[in-house]
């Protein structure tokens, strides 16, 4: 049995926010119709997948494919569908904004400086999320409050004036080991990468394993300041 689910309060407070987390989803489901649950397959994300497939909630789950996407995450992808009969959508790239990235930056160019990384994420990631947000009255985000400096303020609930919707992140107030305890409680399939010490994934360039007492995405962009590492897809519009 794996050590989490050996902690009773652990369990316990597991339980108590998958009872809420479930009723927020089925109130968003019905309530803002059509909705969306934009995953980068993350731990997080697996929780929302499980319960929005196991619940058959009426709600659309994507991913963006942004072409560098390690061979761990693909993977995943056909786990999900074995496991739950479930094919997600996925938004990809204009290839015209990343032919025209390339040829004037450079394959790596994001490791040159934060605006030409802001850049690659805008055409790989930010782009796409903007189509696969068009007509949606509601997105939902995997993202948690203890996940970095620039998420400590996360509300559950918010407009997202960017993309003009309602966001809600039910796992704002999630621990780490919450996650986790729900994710071996629930059998729930996870990307192969956590094992190697990746508790943050996103394109493979842009990832690294992180070492014992880092905080959780110290491994994204590591080469940049804390307070810099988002990619565009949650920053508040002034």
């Amino acid at each position: 049995m794996n050590i989490l689910l050996q902690d009773p309060a652990l369990i316990n407070s597991v339980a108590t926010k998958t009872v809420a987390l479930r009723h927020l989803l089925r109130d968003i489901a019905t309530t803002f119709a059509p909705a969306t649950f934009g995953t980068g397959l993350g731990a997080e994300g697996m929780v929302l997948i499980d319960i929005i497939a196991s619940e058959k909630l009426a709600i659309e789950i994507f991913t963006l494919d942004t072409g560098r996407l390690p061979t761990e995450t693909y993977d995943l992808l056909s786990r999900l569908r074995r496991h739950y009969g479930l094919t997600l959508q996925l938004y990809y790239p204009r290839h015209e904004l990343i032919e025209t990235y390339t040829r004037e930056n450079g394959i790596n160019a994001f490791y040159e400086s934060v605006a030409l990384r802001k850049a690659c994420c805008h055409a790989r990631k930010v782009e796409p999320l903007q189509r696969a947000l068009a007509g949606k009255k509601a997105w939902i985000t995997g993202l948690r409050a203890g996940q970095a400096a620039t998420r400590t303020n996360l509300a559950q609930r918010e407009f997202d004036s960017a993309n003009q919707l309602e966001k809600f992140s039910p796992l704002a107030d999630w621990t780490e080991h919450e996650v986790w305890a729900y994710i071996h409680a629930n059998n729930v399939p996870y990307n192969a990468l956590h094992d190697q010490h990746y508790p943050s994934i996103g394109c493979a360039p842009c990832t690294r394993a992180i070492a014992p007492g880092e905080e959780i995405r110290a491994g994204r962009w590591w080469w940049e300041d804390p307070l810099s590492k988002e990619c565009g897809l949650h920053v508040k519009r002034a």
